[in-house]
């Protein structure tokens, strides 16, 4: 061996792919891709009917490309001022609605995940028995009349704020926490509610974005509630004006009234579609990462 020779380290090679494994690949990417074109393609066609013309849309000649690009109907919308205050109403009814859904739902969660709770049983059992059973539209109806809660934002917040299909994940997710925790936080002194807020609600991050997410969704989609508990068209939400809007549109057309709300009847629709979903498109960005997020990931060591 001369001087200054270099010896070459021997090379090590990653494991190696088995032939099966590369299909399953292959075949999953495929399958994702078809996913998101399905998922994704009637979004798009959406938004191009929106900004089309009424002729292409009935020619069936709309895609995900606009054709003849018109803004009519949008026009009609915006230059009202009743839509603007109705869709502050959505906002305000959804925040409002969330955050009292979240703080009932975590709270009623978190006390059923506790298997030593005195009554845990007969407080499944009433919370699954409303889940399959209701009263009726007419009692509901003459309940929150009685009650004085109409034609406020009560009536559309109180009738739904604990979603039971929610309050079962979450108390799953609370009865997978370790007890361990707990203990701890009650030889540090902490109290029930002292651990609620210190110990579970930061590590509950996930569960509680995606508790919003589902109930921010519901109630910026719900109409139903507010077109039957409320009389006043300024205490309406923007998915109330809108589909009164399309029965506008739908019986001008068949009476051949005004010209352009003709020619947006048949936009309407789509209008209606992408100005309820762009907020929820908005937000889930930042609702999204927590998801991904292992919470539990080093809470307990040992």
């Amino acid at each position: 061996m001369t001087l200054g020779t270099k010896i070459d380290a021997p090379k090590t090679r990653g494991p190696v792919d088995s032939r099966g494994y590369r299909i399953f690949r292959v075949v999953n990417t495929v399958v994702l891709l078809g996913v998101v074109v399905v998922t994704l393609y009637p979004f798009l066609n959406i938004v191009a009917r929106s900004l089309s013309e009424e002729a292409y849309i009935i020619a069936g000649e709309v895609t995900v490309v606009p054709r003849g690009f018109d803004l009519t109907a949008y026009k009609l919308l915006m230059s009202d001022a009743m839509f603007w205050t109705n869709y502050r109403n959505t906002v305000v009814y959804t925040v409002v609605a969330t955050l009292i859904s979240i703080v009932l739902t975590t709270c009623y969660a978190y006390v059923l995940s506790k298997p030593q709770l005195k009554g845990r049983p007969f407080l499944i059992g009433v919370a699954l028995f409303t889940m399959f059973f209701s009263g009726g539209l007419i009692p509901n109806y003459v309940l929150v009349t009685s009650l004085g809660m109409k034609n406020t934002i009560w009536a559309v917040v109180i009738p739904n704020a604990i979603s039971v299909f929610n309050l079962l994940v979450m108390k799953a997710f609370f009865e997978s926490l370790p007890s361990e925790l707990e203990e701890a936080a009650a030889v540090d002194g902490l109290n029930t509610y002292g651990t609620l807020l210190r110990i579970v609600l930061p590590l509950s991050k996930a569960i509680i974005a995606t508790m919003v997410l589902f109930y921010a969704v519901s109630f910026w989609n719900s109409w139903f509630a507010a077109f039957l508990y409320m009389d006043r068209q300024d205490l309406l939400p923007v998915t109330v004006y809108l589909r009164n809007l399309i029965a506008g549109a739908t019986s001008a057309e068949s009476a051949a009234a005004d010209a352009d709300k003709v020619q947006a009847a048949a936009t309407l629709q789509a209008v209606t579609i992408v100005l309820t979903t762009l907020p929820i498109l908005a937000v889930y960005p930042f609702v999204q990462r927590f998801f991904v997020r292992g919470v539990m990931l080093g809470a307990v060591k040992g």
